[in-house]
């Protein structure tokens, strides 16, 4: 029988070689055979894995990539071409349907509990939103769809993850059109609930964060003495280094004692936007 962990390391293949190759015509005997395992257990584990078929995960992407393609300018004809489906009447079947279900709470690394997620492919990079039903928990940005997939699998190990095109709650889809605007476009910040999931100091830190006024920035020092901890200045680094809430939660607005950027774990260049996008919108 094939080992659990590893057989989540072949659903991660199985979904970059459908990432990679969302334009094709792709059958399950096809994925199985690339990643070595049983057609019948592949749909299995993809479904306890990801919470959506391979199918649907397919789908998915092609949706993303036609939306790409139709913000970049291209036509819509050869927009929906490009994307992999094979007729304009199909594309329209699914263009509606989004990416997910309904959340619940989660607790311990989110064990036995549902979260939600869903992808969007924006100019400011592929993005993942996740949240259960008290709110958002993980926000990422990447180059590619997989990687963030097993990033929030990494981070919530134990739970139940929910994510079919056909059902999706119309909260988690405002949340990541409002995002969106407000990154790429500078529309007014939206008030999204989150729902935090840290250490009690972590707690802190990220509550000072979004303290900050956009526009402005702080030194990790300011960090510090902002949650009256003056000489924890080391941890309050590594606390906006482990924030997994991009942009909600404002770690982009954190430099270094000398005036520099520092580190930011989803790229210098979106940090760099980030704040020239707020210091534009409140010169």
């Amino acid at each position: 029988m094939t080992d659990p962990v590893d057989s989540v390391e072949r659903v991660l293949l199985a979904a970059q070689f459908i990432e990679d190759n969302a334009n094709e015509v792709l059958n399950l005997d096809t994925l199985a055979k690339k990643v070595n395992i049983s057609p019948f257990y592949l749909q299995r584990r993809f479904k306890d894995v990801l919470g959506t078929t391979p199918k649907q995960f397919q789908n998915s992407i092609r949706i993303q990539k036609l939306k790409a393609s139709l913000k970049s300018g291209d036509d819509i004809s050869g927009a929906i071409y490009d994307a992999g489906f094979g007729s304009t009447s199909r594309v329209y079947e699914q263009v509606n349907k989004s990416l997910g279900m309904t959340p619940s709470s989660y607790k311990e690394g989110g064990k036995n509990e549902e979260i939600s997620f869903a992808l969007r492919e924006t100019s400011f990079g592929h993005m993942i939103v996740a949240a259960t039903e008290r709110g958002v928990c993980f926000v990422h940005f990447s180059d590619n769809f997989t990687a963030l997939i097993h990033l929030l699998y990494q981070e919530f190990p134990n739970a139940v993850f929910t994510s079919t095109p056909e059902e999706m709650s119309l909260d988690l889809d405002y949340w990541i059109i409002a995002l969106e605007a407000y990154i790429v476009d500078g529309k007014p910040k939206p008030n999204i609930p989150l729902h935090l999931h840290g250490t009690a100091f972590q707690l802190r830190v990220w509550k000072f964060l979004n303290s900050i006024e956009e526009g402005k920035v702080v030194s990790y020092k300011d960090v510090a003495i902002g949650i009256e901890s003056p000489n924890a200045y080391r941890a309050a680094a590594t606390a906006c280094a482990a924030n997994n809430i991009a942009v909600l939660i404002p770690c982009h607005r954190v430099l270094r004692g000398d005036g520099k950027l520092g580190g930011y774990r989803w790229g210098i260049d979106r940090k760099k936007q980030l704040l020239a996008t707020e210091q534009k919108q409140h010169a």
